[in-house]
């Protein structure tokens, strides 16, 4: 596995890049958002560590470019920032995840384990799966057996949040501020209202047995179904 990391602070860099090769990645690190940004698009990455703010380019601007050339490669995202805003930002231009320093290595190392996972879930076009069920990320659709499954924008753009976080337990905080914003004017309940709308469109195939409410919290969509 290749991993690029692009951060200005070069302890901290130096840092990250020990703690990829500790677990055997094969690592390259720059400090320049530009330097960063022409590695990057040339392909050939596993996962991208990228500071937010970085000198020439930032990171934001750095995955909104990569975004538009087709470069899917996981990103996750670094800042000393922790606000709302900022994590949007970094999460609607693209970026995978988001981590906001100081961190735990142990928290880097999972992030980019779960990264890596989820994007491995995909196929050559970029589809994601859940049991026999296909999104169609270029269509905003899921199919089965080319059968459209008519999801709204709503539920394809939940459906797609849940894909891409397997396995891990997203809160209705999470996923109100992800598919809605705060700012929007809908209440949070609309969280389990779509919940609902999209787990009737999957049982027919067996997909709501993946989707499972976590009482308290949120939902988890599993890798595998577990009934």
């Amino acid at each position: 596995m290749k991993v690029l990391v692009v951060e200005d602070d070069l302890d901290l860099l130096k840092a990250i890049l020990e703690i990829f090769d500790n677990e055997s990645f094969e690592t390259t690190g720059v400090s320049k958002g530009d330097d960063g940004f022409f590695l990057a698009e040339q392909g050939g990455y596993d996962l991208i560590i990228l500071d937010v703010m970085l000198p020439i380019l930032s990171g934001l601007e750095i995955v909104k470019r990569l975004r538009k050339q087709q470069v899917l490669t996981p990103v996750i995202m670094l800042t000393a920032k922790d606000s709302v805003e900022d994590c949007v930002n970094g999460l609607d231009a693209g970026a995978d995840d988001y981590i906001t320093k100081p961190f735990s290595t142990s928290i880097l190392l999972a992030r980019a384990r779960a990264a890596l996972r989820r994007r491995s879930s995909g196929d050559l076009d970029g589809n994601l799966t859940c049991g026999p069920i296909v999104l169609a990320v270029s269509l905003r659709d899921a199919f089965v057996d080319e059968q459209s499954l008519k999801l709204t924008p709503k539920e394809y753009e939940l459906f797609e949040f849940f894909l891409r976080n397997k396995d891990q337990i997203l809160s209705r905080d999470q996923i109100f501020e992800r598919i809605w914003g705060f700012d929007s004017d809908s209440a949070s309940s609309a969280v389990d209202v779509y919940v609902h709308h999209l787990r009737k469109k999957l049982a027919p195939y067996g997909g709501d047995l993946f989707l499972k409410t976590i009482r308290g919290v949120g939902y988890l969509l599993k890798g595998e179904p577990h009934v």
